[in-house]
Formats: structure tokens, C-alpha cells, sequence
């Protein structure tokens, strides 16, 4: 007989029960009985006078099969003969109790399922009916019948049911197969670029399938985006055409029921509902908690964008394993082997993978201009002719109703799916911006609703992904202003900290940095959400400090506003601490940016820490803040670097161990240190560095350094034109 797996392609909510898939053991034969009596007893209760939208004739016959099935085990349990059946009964019984529960399943799943889910799963979900069948019959042939104890009432109705039993063909019931079909006719409407008329529309929605609302328009929606993100490659329909068809009820929910109040919940935040599990509770950053492990390249441990292979058969980042071969290395990052060439093979079977689990997560994937076209047209990723028509309709209704200035319901509302539909596909972004999104979107920034403000901030993050729509945010009049007031004065946390994100993605472009920096309050919101910010609201504070750091105008303008004070506090918080040194590194590079660094009491002590503890990448940024420090920062700022405790021992480790960036910044760094009065003497020869600690005054050096002895090492420096540097005490500073 099948087992309980035959139900496995069915994507549920939840999982089954263990006893679906466990026969009872060590029970009487009595036990056995009331067991099967109590479970068919609850199945008949719970389905007998349930109304089936769909799969009803199917699902009324084996409710039907089931209540006969009562009366048999019914009777056995009030028999005399029901300690003691013959061991072929109790194994059929056994096999009824998998049976009985793979129904409760199966009918559990056609009462709770979406309608729409129904009707696309209509013909494998008739052939699980006609599997339990075929089970049923076969079991009936086997059950030894002769052996048992019946009346002739319960042993006529068992017969019948087995000759019906055998009978019984696959059934796929003809209304529901033609609202199936006229489903799909919909959805090839919009593939061919026709907009489906709206008058057969609401018969199919309304009138067909009773969808009669916005709220349970938005159920069919949840219901289908969550069996996106169960999908199983092998299960009909495949993810573009489940996106399809997402994306056309989407249409139809605005278009047969307006802006009528659904489940967005229009209070403050203290009234706002749990968010949900499925794909719409989902945001940009929030998605890349739970990214599968596969998915991350080892060195940033982000998700790939570019996933190539190296000589070891590792797969990384491109970006990050083409910085990693620049900076000389000539081993694999992850197993440490020397590589025997430094070819870069594309990935394209993760990539697909990648690009397949972003569309079923909702999780925004740029992918890089040069990428291989295949990869662009993978079905799993990129949106479906159909879904990007049906798209664009729905935009143009929304965008209808922000640009009518209705009700604050009906402006939340479109705000809340144009940022659903901004989080996913380059063509959704650039369709919604061109379409005139951006200056409504700009109004509701200053909404006194916390929800309409959330959403619409978003929208403007997730629509500032795209290139193309940058320089439309940034050249609408008030919109960068209006930005910054949500960072400043948001309503809700995820407001100010998406308004941050906003500000980063923008500051990208190297010509807005000045401009963002300007406005009124910027930088000393940032500046303050980076001191007392969530992590999340640390790290896109701490990346848009970063980005505006790279402009040399906007150096006197971080320091007026604290920003200098914060990155230097940030120095010590797991998770940020790299940028703040890489945006110090740049800011000291200016003698005004020295002079307020060196004020700051723990920015030597924060970047010395660094160089002990942080990343590759954070060290490297530690010691070029340090170095540019001690050239742009004075004698007093050179003093205070020299002086810093183990300082000699920390670029002793660079020199050895860091990048290449850290090693060459090292190797400048430890000039500076051996040309100052009274430091650690340092001597350089042929092709080595020597350290020698001996002879320093207790008076100017730590008192960690009492004791040692003269330690010679050889280290090779290698620079840029691959040569070894030989540093001698006359030599210049780089």
C-alpha cells in the first residue's frame, strides 16, 4: 500500500501529526478498535458538514467512505470477537490507521487552502482522492472478512463499498476545471499584453469563486506567496507563473475593491498587527538574517552577487576574491592551498540558485551590468511577461489613487503595495518611478500617520535601489529634505532607519554626497542613530557616514556635527566598527579632520584595538587612520600614536599577516614610529626588518616592553612593482 508520502508535494502550513506517519503498536486488539473508532469518529465530525468551495464531490465520497468505516469498526468494538481478531485483521487495521489520517490530511488541506490554490492544484489534488481510492479498495480485498464477527446490515454496506471501491475512477470535477482554465486565459491575457476585461473579471472573482472583498482578496495573495516559498522544483505551477498569477489577483484586488480597508492597520504602531511570516511581512534589510549559508561568500559573508569559482573549486564573491588576488595573495582565503593560476570560472548553477531563492523571498537582487544573460533570463528570477503586465496595472492604479489625494486609509494602503512591489525587479522599480510615484511618495513622507509614513519611506528605499531612479528622488523638489525629517523625526523606528538607508543608497553617486550632507540635520541624525540605533539602524547610519566621508568637501561638516565623536564611539561596536575606521581613515586625511580626531580621548586606544582584534579589513582601515593621523595631525597627534601601548608589536603582525594595503600602510606607519624622539629603535638591513627594544627609558615607553630582549626578524615587504622595500632609519616617509 502507498505510504503517508504520497501527500509529501503537497505544500502545507504546517506539518502533519507523527502519527501519520506511525502505525499504533503495542495495543490490544481492543485498544486498536477504540483507537480507530475515536480517530474516524473525529474525521466524520470534523468534515461531515464542512463546505467544500472546491474537490466537494471527491471530498463528500471519501467523508462518505469514512462514516461506513465507523459503522464496521463500531461493530467490531461492541463484539464479543473483538479481543481476539485474527492477526490478518489487526495488520489491516493498522494500515487503516495510516489510511484514516492521510484523509484527515488530505481533507484538512482542501477546507483550509486558498480557493485559488485549489483550483491550480485541481488535478494533482483529485489524484491523491482517487490514490486513497485504490487504498481503500485494496485493503477491503484483503481484510479478512470471514473471520470477523459482522451483522449482515455493516457486512452489506463493507461490501458495497469495496464494489464501488473498484470501480471508482480518477474524477476531476468539470466546473473546477473550467474555472482552472479560465484562470489561465486570464493570465495569458496580460502575457500578450491585453488588459483582461474587467466585467468577466468580476464574474470569475466575485460571482465564481465568492472573493467578494479586499480582505480575502489579500488571503489568496498571503496564500499564494507562501507557496512560493515552499515551492518544490518538481510541483506544477512553476515560480513564474505562481509570480503571475500573484501578480494579476494583486490587480484585481484594487480593481474590483478599490481602497477599501483590508488588513493594514491605519493606527500608531502600538496598534499595528504581528507581522506575518510570510513573504509581505519581509523587508531589504531584514531579509539577509536567515540567508542560506551557501549563499554567502566566505570572505565578506554577504550574499554573492557574482559567485565564481577559484583553482581550489571554492566559490566567492567575485568583488571579494578579486580584491583578495590584488592584494597579493596567492592562496585560496577558505583551505589555505596555493593556487596554481588565478582564473575566475562564473558559478552559474549557484547563481541560478541564488537568483531563484531571492525571487521566492522577495529579496532585492541587482545583479552586476556584465552578467551573463543566461543568468538574466533565468525563469526562476526574473519575472514573467505576464507578471510585469499585471504589475504595471496595478502600479497605475496606485499611483491613480496617491495622485487624487484621497483618504489617508486609501493613501496608506497604495503606499504599502507600491513598496511591495518596489522590493522586488529592477523592471518593477523604473516602471513605478516613471509612472510619477516619486512626488506623492514625497508628500506622505510627512504624513502625521506612522503607517503611511513607514510605507512610504520604504517605497522610496526600495525605488532608490535602481540607478536610473536616483537622480529622480534627489531632483524632486523637498524630497532629500523630506528624507532627512523622517530620519530626524520619524514616527517609528523602522521609519528613521530605512530613512538612513535611503540617504546611503542615494550617496552612492559621488555628486549628491555634498548635497546630503548639507541638508539641515542630516549628518547629526545619523550621527545620533549610530550612538543609540538598533544594530540594524548602527549599520545603515555608520555606511551612509561612510559614503559621505569619501567627499574631502564634507570633512568640516562631519565635525561640526558630531559625526566624528560617534564614529570614534562606534569604534567599538561589533558590526560597525570596520566602516567607522575606514570613514575616520578618510576624514583624518585632512588636518582639520586630524586636529578633531586627535582631540577625541579614546580614537587612538578605539583604532589600536582594531589593529588587535578586528577583521582584515578593519585592521587595514585601523592602521591607515593611524598613519594618516601622525602626517595630517601634527607632532602632538604623531606623539600620542607612537606612545600607544604595543603599538611596535601590532605592525610587527601586519607586516606579516595583513593585507596587502595594511602591510604597506605598516611598513609607513613604522617609519614614523622609529623617527620619533625617544621611541623604540628600529634598524632595517637587506632584505629584513629588524625590531630592537633595548635601551628605552621607562619614562617613554609602556612598561610592558621592560625586559625585552633585542628580537631580529626577517620579514619581506612586498609593494607594487613586486620588488622587496628596504627601509633604513634616513629613509622618507611614503
Amino acid at each position: 500500500m502507498a505510504s503517508a508520502a504520497i501527500f509529501s508535494s503537497l505544500r502545507r502550513r504546517r506539518s502533519p501529526s507523527l502519527e501519520a506517519f506511525l502505525a499504533p503498536v503495542d495495543l490490544s486488539d481492543v485498544a486498536l478498535v477504540q483507537t480507530l473508532v475515536s480517530v474516524t469518529a473525529e474525521v466524520v465530525s470534523s468534515f461531515s458538514d464542512k463546505l467544500f468551495y472546491f474537490q466537494r464531490r471527491n471530498s463528500r465520497s471519501l467523508v462518505r467512505k469514512v462514516e461506513v468505516f465507523l459503522v464496521l469498526l463500531e461493530c467490531l468494538n461492541d463484539s464479543s470477537a473483538g479481543s481476539a481478531l485474527p492477526w490478518t485483521a489487526v495488520i489491516c487495521l493498522k494500515e487503516l490507521y495510516l489510511l484514516l489520517y492521510r484523509s484527515k490530511i488530505l481533507l484538512d488541506y482542501c477546507a483550509q487552502s486558498s480557493k485559488l490554490w485549489l483550483l491550480l492544484q485541481n488535478h494533482p489534488i483529485s489524484g491523491h482522492f482517487h490514490d486513497l481510492n485504490q487504498e481503500i479498495s485494496t485493503l477491503l480485498d484483503v481484510f479478512p472478512m470471514e473471520e470477523v464477527e459482522l451483522g449482515e446490515d455493516v457486512r452489506e454496506q463493507i461490501e458495497l463499498l469495496q464494489s464501488q471501491a473498484r470501480r471508482a475512477k480518477l474524477l476531476i470535477d468539470e466546473a473546477d476545471e473550467d474555472l482552472r482554465i479560465q484562470f489561465f486565459r486570464f493570465l495569458n491575457e496580460f502575457d500578450k499584453g491585453r488588459v483582461p476585461n474587467s466585467d468577466d473579471v468580476w464574474v470569475f472573482f466575485v460571482e465564481r469563486l465568492g472573493i467578494r472583498d479586499a480582505r480575502s482578496c489579500r488571503h489568496e495573495i498571503e496564500f499564494l506567496e507562501e507557496q512560493i516559498v515552499n515551492h518544490e522544483g518538481d510541483v506544477e505551477p512553476t515560480v513564474p507563473v505562481l509570480n503571475g498569477f500573484v501578480a494579476f489577483t494583486r490587480y484585481c484586488r484594487f480593481l474590483l475593491f478599490g481602497f477599501e480597508e483590508d488588513e493594514v492597520e491605519l493606527g500608531g504602531a502600538g496598534s499595528r498587527k504581528k507581522a506575518r511570516k510570510g513573504l509581505i511581512s519581509q523587508e531589504i534589510a531584514e531579509t539577509f538574517v536567515s540567508i542560506p549559508k551557501d549563499f554567502c561568500c566566505p570572505i565578506s559573508l554577504d550574499l554573492m552577487r557574482e559567485p565564481v569559482i577559484i583553482a581550489t573549486g571554492q566559490t566567492y564573491d567575485r568583488s571579494s576574491i578579486s580584491r583578495w588576488l590584488e592584494e597579493g595573495h596567492c592562496t585560496c582565503p577558505k583551505t589555505g592551498q596555493m593556487l596554481p593560476h588565478t582564473r575566475l570560472v562564473p558559478n552559474r548553477a549557484l547563481r541560478n540558485l541564488i537568483l531563484h531563492w531571492c525571487a521566492a523571498y522577495g529579496v532585492p537582487y541587482d545583479a552586476p551590468e556584465c552578467s551573463e544573460a543566461s543568468a538574466e533570463s533565468f525563469a526562476g528570477a526574473s519575472p514573467s511577461k505576464a507578471a510585469l503586465a499585471a504589475n504595471r496595472a496595478t502600479a497605475g492604479i496606485l499611483i491613480k489613487s496617491l495622485a487624487e489625494d484621497g483618504s489617508t486609509c486609501a493613501q496608506t494602503i497604495a503606499a504599502r503595495e507600491i513598496r511591495l512591489l518596489a522590493k522586488t525587479g529592477r523592471e518593477n522599480r523604473a516602471y513605478i518611478a516613471e509612472a510619477g510615484a516619486i512626488p506623492h511618495l514625497r508628500k506622505l513622507l510627512s504624513s502625521p500617520n506612522s503607517v503611511a509614513q513607514e510605507n512610504s519611506v520604504t517605497a522610496m528605499l526600495n525605488l532608490s535601489i535602481y540607478d536610473k531612479n536616483k537622480s529622480k528622488i534627489m531632483d524632486e523638489q523637498g524630497c532629500l529634505g523630506s528624507i532627512v525629517d523622517v530620519l530626524r523625526f520619524g514616527h517609528t523606528t523602522e521609519a528613521r532607519e530605512n530613512a538612513a538607508a535611503t540617504l546611503f543608497s542615494l550617496s552612492a553617486v559621488h555628486d549628491y554626497k555634498k548635497r546630503i550632507a548639507d541638508e539641515e540635520g542630516g549628518i547629526e541624525a545619523l550621527a545620533g542613530l549610530l550612538l543609540h540605533g538598533t544594530q540594524r539602524g548602527k549599520k545603515d547610519a555608520v555606511t551612509a557616514l561612510f559614503n559621505l566621508s569619501t567627499h574631502t568637501e564634507n570633512c568640516a561638516r562631519m565635525i561640526e556635527a558630531g559625526a566624528v565623536t560617534a564614529l570614534v564611539s562606534a569604534l567599538g561596536i561589533d558590526g560597525v566598527a570596520e566602516e567607522a575606521a575606514g570613514a575616520l581613515a578618510l576624514i583624518v586625511r585632512q588636518p582639520l579632520g586630524a586636529k578633531a580626531v586627535a582631540t577625541e580621548e579614546m580614537a587612538v586606544a578605539g583604532l589600536i584595538g582594531m589593529m588587535r582584534c578586528g577583521t582584515p579589513r578593519g585592521k587595514e582601515n585601523a592602521v591607515a587612520a593611524l598613519l594618516e593621523l601622525c602626517r595630517s595631525g601634527g607632532a602632538a597627534a604623531t606623539e600620542r600614536v607612537v606612545k600607544a601601548p604595543s603599538l611596535a608589536g601590532l605592525l610587527q603582525m601586519l607586516l606579516f599577516t595583513g593585507t596587502k594595503r595594511a602591510r604597506r600602510k605598516a611598513a609607513s606607519l613604522a617609519r614614523v614610529f622609529q623617527r620619533c624622539e625617544n621611541a623604540s629603535t628600529m634598524h632595517f638591513g637587506g632584505l629584513g626588518v629588524g625590531y630592537a627594544f633595548a635601551g628605552n627609558s621607562a619614562a617613554n615607553r609602556d612598561t610592558s616592553f621592560v625586559g625585552d630582549v633585542s628580537v631580529q626578524m626577517s620579514i619581506s615587504v612586498p609593494v607594487e612593482s613586486e620588488r622587496t622595500l628596504t627601509i633604513n632609519p634616513s629613509s622618507p616617509m611614503s
